[in-house]
Protein backbone atom coordinates (compact mmCIF):
# COMPACT_ATOMS: atom_id res chain seq x y z
CA UNK A 1 0.00 0.00 0.00
CA UNK A 2 2.57 2.28 1.10
CA UNK A 3 4.72 1.53 -2.56
CA UNK A 4 1.09 2.41 -3.89
CA UNK A 5 0.68 5.77 -2.60
CA UNK A 6 4.64 6.96 -3.48
CA UNK A 7 4.01 5.88 -7.43
CA UNK A 8 0.71 8.02 -7.08
CA UNK A 9 2.77 11.19 -5.62
CA UNK A 10 5.41 10.53 -7.51
CA UNK A 11 4.26 12.27 -10.87
CA UNK A 12 2.84 14.74 -9.44
CA UNK A 13 5.78 15.93 -7.48
CA UNK A 14 7.33 15.49 -10.33
CA UNK A 15 5.25 17.70 -12.54
CA UNK A 16 5.48 20.59 -9.36
CA UNK A 17 9.37 20.28 -9.70
CA UNK A 18 9.27 20.93 -13.66
CA UNK A 19 6.62 23.58 -13.05
CA UNK A 20 8.34 25.73 -10.07
CA UNK A 21 12.24 24.50 -12.68
CA UNK A 22 10.32 26.43 -15.92
CA UNK A 23 9.71 29.17 -13.18
CA UNK A 24 12.94 29.72 -12.05
CA UNK A 25 14.65 29.36 -15.11
CA UNK A 26 12.52 31.91 -16.98
CA UNK A 27 13.03 34.13 -14.03
CA UNK A 28 17.13 33.98 -14.05
CA UNK A 29 17.21 34.00 -17.81
CA UNK A 30 14.87 37.54 -17.50
CA UNK A 31 16.92 39.10 -14.47
CA UNK A 32 20.09 37.99 -16.29
CA UNK A 33 18.95 39.55 -19.76
CA UNK A 34 18.34 42.64 -17.99
CA UNK A 35 21.55 42.31 -16.30
CA UNK A 36 23.67 42.14 -19.01
CA UNK A 37 21.28 44.78 -21.67
CA UNK A 38 21.91 47.25 -18.95
CA UNK A 39 17.78 47.48 -18.34
CA UNK A 40 18.04 48.75 -15.13
CA UNK A 41 14.31 48.92 -14.87
CA UNK A 42 13.48 45.55 -15.59
CA UNK A 43 16.67 44.09 -13.59
CA UNK A 44 15.00 46.56 -10.52
CA UNK A 45 11.68 44.54 -10.43
CA UNK A 46 13.26 41.49 -10.29
CA UNK A 47 14.71 42.39 -6.67
CA UNK A 48 13.00 43.09 -3.53
CA UNK A 49 13.02 45.92 -1.93
CA UNK A 50 14.96 44.05 1.15
CA UNK A 51 17.49 42.40 -1.49
CA UNK A 52 20.57 41.12 0.40
CA UNK A 53 23.88 40.41 -1.94
CA UNK A 54 26.58 38.05 -0.47
CA UNK A 55 29.69 38.50 -2.67
CA UNK A 56 32.34 36.89 -1.81
CA UNK A 57 35.08 39.84 -2.94
CA UNK A 58 32.86 42.52 -2.05
CA UNK A 59 31.15 41.71 0.94
CA UNK A 60 27.46 42.44 1.55
CA UNK A 61 24.78 45.30 -0.14
CA UNK A 62 21.48 45.52 1.26
CA UNK A 63 18.39 46.80 -0.88
CA UNK A 64 17.32 46.52 -4.38
CA UNK A 65 18.84 50.00 -5.22
CA UNK A 66 21.96 49.59 -4.05
CA UNK A 67 22.40 46.23 -6.37
CA UNK A 68 20.91 48.30 -9.26
CA UNK A 69 23.45 51.03 -8.42
CA UNK A 70 26.15 48.65 -8.42
CA UNK A 71 25.10 47.26 -11.90
CA UNK A 72 25.19 50.52 -13.68
CA UNK A 73 28.28 51.62 -12.01
CA UNK A 74 30.60 48.17 -12.20
CA UNK A 75 28.51 45.70 -14.91
CA UNK A 76 27.17 48.09 -18.25
CA UNK A 77 29.15 47.67 -21.03
CA UNK A 78 31.64 46.14 -19.07
CA UNK A 79 31.14 42.16 -18.56
CA UNK A 80 28.23 39.87 -19.71
CA UNK A 81 26.82 37.09 -17.87
CA UNK A 82 25.78 33.37 -19.10
CA UNK A 83 24.89 30.32 -17.25
CA UNK A 84 26.97 27.09 -17.60
CA UNK A 85 24.81 24.68 -19.49
CA UNK A 86 23.29 22.09 -17.19
CA UNK A 87 24.41 23.83 -14.09
CA UNK A 88 20.74 25.24 -12.66
CA UNK A 89 19.17 23.42 -9.94
CA UNK A 90 15.72 24.26 -8.44
CA UNK A 91 14.91 23.61 -5.06
CA UNK A 92 11.25 24.48 -3.53
CA UNK A 93 11.09 26.44 -0.03
CA UNK A 94 7.56 25.19 0.85
CA UNK A 95 5.57 28.34 1.92
CA UNK A 96 8.59 30.76 0.28
CA UNK A 97 9.34 30.54 -3.23
CA UNK A 98 12.28 28.44 -4.13
CA UNK A 99 15.99 28.05 -4.40
CA UNK A 100 18.30 27.99 -7.17
CA UNK A 101 21.67 27.08 -7.57
CA UNK A 102 24.08 27.39 -10.52
CA UNK A 103 27.53 28.06 -12.29
CA UNK A 104 28.01 31.07 -14.27
CA UNK A 105 30.28 32.34 -16.35
CA UNK A 106 31.51 36.14 -16.79
CA UNK A 107 33.05 37.62 -19.79
CA UNK A 108 33.76 40.89 -22.16
CA UNK A 109 30.12 41.76 -23.20
CA UNK A 110 31.23 41.96 -27.03
CA UNK A 111 31.16 37.85 -26.99
CA UNK A 112 28.36 36.44 -28.54
CA UNK A 113 28.81 33.98 -25.67
CA UNK A 114 31.16 33.23 -23.09
CA UNK A 115 33.93 31.28 -24.06
CA UNK A 116 35.90 28.87 -21.89
CA UNK A 117 38.57 30.33 -20.15
CA UNK A 118 35.78 33.20 -18.84
CA UNK A 119 35.61 34.36 -14.99
CA UNK A 120 33.74 31.30 -13.37
CA UNK A 121 31.31 31.55 -9.73
CA UNK A 122 28.72 29.69 -7.80
CA UNK A 123 25.73 31.14 -7.21
CA UNK A 124 22.74 30.63 -4.86
CA UNK A 125 19.49 32.56 -5.03
CA UNK A 126 16.39 32.63 -2.98
CA UNK A 127 13.13 33.44 -4.60
CA UNK A 128 10.02 34.24 -3.10
CA UNK A 129 6.33 33.72 -4.31
CA UNK A 130 4.13 36.24 -2.79
CA UNK A 131 0.79 35.75 -4.46
CA UNK A 132 1.98 34.97 -8.25
CA UNK A 133 4.75 37.70 -7.71
CA UNK A 134 8.22 36.59 -7.46
CA UNK A 135 10.94 38.51 -6.45
CA UNK A 136 14.54 37.64 -5.75
CA UNK A 137 15.02 38.56 -2.20
CA UNK A 138 18.79 36.99 -1.54
CA UNK A 139 21.81 36.22 -3.39
CA UNK A 140 25.32 34.54 -2.49
CA UNK A 141 27.81 34.76 -5.33
CA UNK A 142 30.98 32.88 -4.16
CA UNK A 143 33.78 30.64 -5.26
CA UNK A 144 34.96 33.08 -7.85
CA UNK A 145 38.06 32.55 -10.34
CA UNK A 146 39.23 34.60 -13.19
CA UNK A 147 40.04 33.23 -16.39
CA UNK A 148 39.22 29.71 -15.39
CA UNK A 149 38.68 26.57 -18.12
CA UNK A 150 35.79 24.58 -16.71
CA UNK A 151 37.68 21.56 -17.71
CA UNK A 152 40.78 22.07 -15.79
CA UNK A 153 39.06 22.81 -12.93
CA UNK A 154 37.03 19.71 -12.47
CA UNK A 155 35.45 21.33 -8.56
CA UNK A 156 33.43 23.51 -10.70
CA UNK A 157 31.68 20.29 -12.06
CA UNK A 158 30.30 19.11 -8.98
Amino acid sequence: MRILAFLIFLPAAFAQQSDLFRTISGLDTALFDAYNTCDLEKFGALLADDLEFYHDATGLSRGRQSTVDAIKNNICGKVRRDLVPGTLKVYPLNGYGAVESGIHLFCDPKLGKCPDGSGVARFTMLWENQGGVWKLTRVISYDHCNRCSLASAPDFRK
